[in-house]
């Protein structure tokens, strides 16, 4: 299904995702190709993992789009996630984040995460169904973040040694 609903959601996630691209192009390297790609790939693979368990899957907490079904910009809706995962490492290492600064870096990242939420049902990219509120996913964030700061610990302890 590519252009049946061709609406709002599609523009939005097109113009989305060219912006998160440009911001990502425009920001000074930082670290190896290696590592970068493996920051992409963790944003696109732990959020279709969640999309997949709570928003589709098991919980079928919110639908993605128009339609129930998958569809062309479900794909760039989940390549979405990738720039973010990105720029949470990319400060999570510019700022020398640490022991004692990681859970306001986290919690602060999981707000952004709420308005990007908020933002995307705004524009009727998600719909919420079946109970599901918006402030669930501030712990599904928190989650999601933790694991993304102890994921990049991880990569860049074995990156030095």
């Amino acid at each position: 299904m590519l252009w049946e609903n061709f609406d709002k959601n599609e523009i939005s996630i097109l113009i989305m995702l060219i912006l998160a691209f440009i911001v990502l192009g425009l920001l000074p390297k930082r670290f190896p190709r290696n590592i970068t790609l493996l920051s992409l790939l963790w944003g696109l693979s732990s959020g279709m993992l969640f999309d997949f368990t709570i928003g589709g899957g098991l919980m079928d907490v919110y639908k993605v789009n128009d339609l129930q079904r998958y569809e062309l910009f479900d794909l760039l809706y989940y390549l979405l996630f990738t720039p973010f995962s990105y720029f949470f490492i990319y400060f999570y290492d510019t700022l020398g984040i640490n022991k004692k600064t990681f859970i306001w870096y986290v919690v602060g990242w999981s707000i952004v995460g709420l308005i990007v939420n908020w933002l995307l049902t705004w524009l009727d990219i998600i719909q919420f169904q079946n109970g599901y509120v918006l402030p669930y996913s501030f712990s599904v964030f928190l989650i999601i973040q933790t694991i993304t700061g102890v994921y990049f610990e991880l990569i860049k302890s074995r990156q030095l040694s």
